[in-house]
């Protein structure tokens, strides 16, 4: 998940976030990294309390933007200097699992019995190897599709066909058809109508961000939709890139720009992300994730609205991420980064998280929270919500080795995306120099 990503880019320098009270001499400040800008202030709410409730302990939490938090995170390891907690990412639980850089929780779990069972299922499984747990839950995300209503209107399509649309990598389904009908050329004729020039394309129906070896909100949900598994079990030893239902899926999409004219191909794409191009008008249907909600809301000029997934042969599928705060292996203050870890993960905080309406926090009572808050900022989210179920969810593949993995499946999928060679070799043989690591 990359989570929070493309929202934490908009946070351009390190922020300094500090509590008002002047620590005593006794206090025992534990610091606290995290990347999201638009959660730091409602953590700095959550430090307030956390504060008066344990007397000694001082909370300073600093947030930077996301390439500086990991530059610098990874940084402060080697020097020694790290934070005595921060927020983790999936992506990178296997190589800091490797180099030791965490601190083990289960002896603490076990020592307070703190129950793990109160999270949505699968978001503390992520973080658990071997029985031994190196972060506790801190929220979640899916994805859905975004749409431009009056580009909806405009081309016949009603916001109830958006709900329940399917697809198939045979012929793209309604879900297919619907994309045709939202590309506009600059004649005004819409992909499926007569004389549609696919060359001077005015609208596309479709664009997702630069693709990369996972498509969390790129094509993950239509390959999985369609029976495709990136591995068979978390910290398995087999990937299965080789599939037949991510050939077709990823095939199809890349047909979809390349000899239809309907998506905005990779090659054009750039850095440019799914969120600036459907706020700039070029795109009327994009996918994204649900840590996004905030950028569309405020960035977004047209009146926007989300729709879940489409439907594909295996059904509705979206993959199942989300974030943890995790305790550095080398804190001098691991007793209180714990207490703190614990109030972070705890129903106070999350609830208080999930009434500011930015991301659906791990445990369910803060959901239905952040489900009213977004309601109350004229947001239906149902989109995102109705497929956090572990029936129609998956998780992230996590496995040893990585970053080896993550840049040989990217380089892999762009290549099939941008057209060059066979997708079917192109993914073997990813998937072969992937498996030979084990």
């Amino acid at each position: 998940m990359r989570t929070f990503r493309r929202a934490a880019l908009l946070a351009c320098t390190a922020v300094t976030i500090m509590g008002a009270a002047p620590a005593r001499a006794a206090d025992v400040t534990v610091e606290y990294w995290m990347w999201d800008g638009n959660q730091a202030p409602i953590y700095r709410q959550c430090a307030d309390r956390f504060e008066a409730d344990n007397p000694g302990i001082k909370i300073h939490i600093t947030q930077d933007s996301w390439d500086n938090y990991w530059t610098t995170l990874n940084t402060a390891f080697v020097a020694g200097t790290a934070p005595d907690v921060f927020v983790n990412h999936i992506t990178r639980f296997p190589e800091f699992l490797a180099n030791d850089i965490l601190a083990d929780l289960t002896p603490r779990i076990a020592a307070d019995t703190y129950d793990m069972g109160s999270y949505l299922p699968g978001l503390a499984e992520n973080w658990n190897k071997d029985a031994h747990q190196w972060g506790l839950p801190k929220n979640w995300d899916t994805v859905a599709l975004v749409y431009n209503k009056a580009m909806l209107a405009d081309a016949g399509v009603t916001e109830d066909e958006m709900r329940d649309l399917d697809w198939n990598p045979e012929n793209g389904g309604s879900f297919g058809k619907v994309v045709a009908r939202l590309t506009v050329d600059r004649n005004g004729k819409h992909g499926l109508d007569p004389g549609f020039d696919k060359s001077k394309v005015a609208v596309y129906g479709w664009a997702t961000d630069p693709v990369d070896g996972y498509g969390q909100n790129q094509w993950s949900f239509l390959a999985a939709s369609a029976g495709f598994k990136y591995i068979s079990q978390r910290w398995g030893t087999t990937y299965e890139y080789d599939s037949p239902a991510l050939v077709k899926t990823l095939t199809w999409l890349h047909d979809l720009a390349s000899k239809q004219g309907y998506a905005i191909g990779q090659e054009n794409l750039g850095n440019l992300k799914a969120v600036a191009l459907f706020s700039a008008g070029k795109v009327a249907l994009v996918p994204d994730g649900s840590w996004m909600i905030a950028a569309y809301r405020d960035n977004a000029k047209a009146d926007f609205g989300f729709a879940p997934v489409p439907k594909g042969p295996d059904g509705r599928r979206s993959m199942f991420n989300g974030l943890a705060d995790s305790i550095w292996s080398g804190s001098k203050h691991k007793d209180e980064a714990w207490k703190w870890v614990k109030y972070l993960g705890g129903s106070a905080c999350q609830t208080l998280v999930g009434a500011s309406g930015v991301v659906f926090p791990a445990r369910p009572e803060a959901d239905r929270t952040a489900e009213a808050a977004y309601r109350a900022k004229g947001l239906n989210v149902s989109a995102f919500t109705m497929v956090a179920t572990p029936a129609t969810t998956f998780p992230f593949p996590i496995t040893d080795h990585s970053s080896e993995i993550s840049a040989i499946l990217k380089t892999a999928v762009e290549n099939v995306m941008l057209g060059q060679g066979k997708p079917a070799q192109i993914l073997k043989n990813a998937n072969d120099q992937v498996d030979g690591m084990f």
